[in-house]
């Protein structure tokens, strides 16, 4: 069996005593667990080439550790010259061991790079305990080389937890290492 990662231990043994004790949970399945992380990168300015459309792909590949599925519009919008089934965009969901990898680089290696990082804005949660961000550039990810990037794109990143509550959830991310700015 593979070993436990260190998220994961920690989760268990500290996160999980100080979450029932903050928001008197009677029972350990009621505490919030981080589910799926999902990334999604818009690709729509590249639509008609694919060369570029299929090396974004890759890249959002090589951040995710897990192969990034194209994402097709569900209708034709003619004002952006977009027609049903043309492929707009790459996500990759991340579930168990690697959401956690991926979770653990993204803290203590990539939000650190961003130039004037004072922490994250805790206003993106969406009402039902999930949270999501925006990365302006993959360049803050070190597994993409900066010789080889064609274009400087955004990402979007949302973080899926079974928390009932904004409250629960923040307390959560927070106390999974997630900087929130003060």
């Amino acid at each position: 069996m593979k070993e436990e990662l260190e998220t994961v231990k920690r989760y268990k043994n500290e996160i999980v005593p100080e979450l029932m004790k903050q928001f008197n949970y009677k029972n350990v399945n009621e505490v919030p667990k981080l589910v799926k992380i999902v990334l999604n990168m818009g690709l729509g300015d590249v639509k008609d080439n694919s060369k570029s459309f299929n090396t974004a792909v890759d890249e959002l590949t090589l951040i995710a550790g897990q192969k990034a599925v194209a994402t097709k519009a569900k209708k034709a919008i003619s004002n952006f010259k977009v027609r049903e089934g043309m492929k707009i965009g790459a996500k990759v969901t991340l579930r168990g061991r690697r959401m956690y990898e991926f979770f653990d680089r993204l803290t203590a290696i990539a939000l650190p790079r961003v130039r004037d990082f004072r922490g994250i804005s805790d206003k993106s949660f969406d009402g039902r305990g999930n949270y999501s961000m925006g990365i302006k550039e993959q360049l803050i990810f070190p597994e993409i080389s900066y010789d080889k990037v064609e274009k400087i794109r955004g990402l979007d990143i949302s973080f899926i937890t079974t928390a009932k509550s904004d409250e629960e959830a923040k307390a959560l991310l927070k106390a999974l290492g997630l900087p929130f700015a003060k």
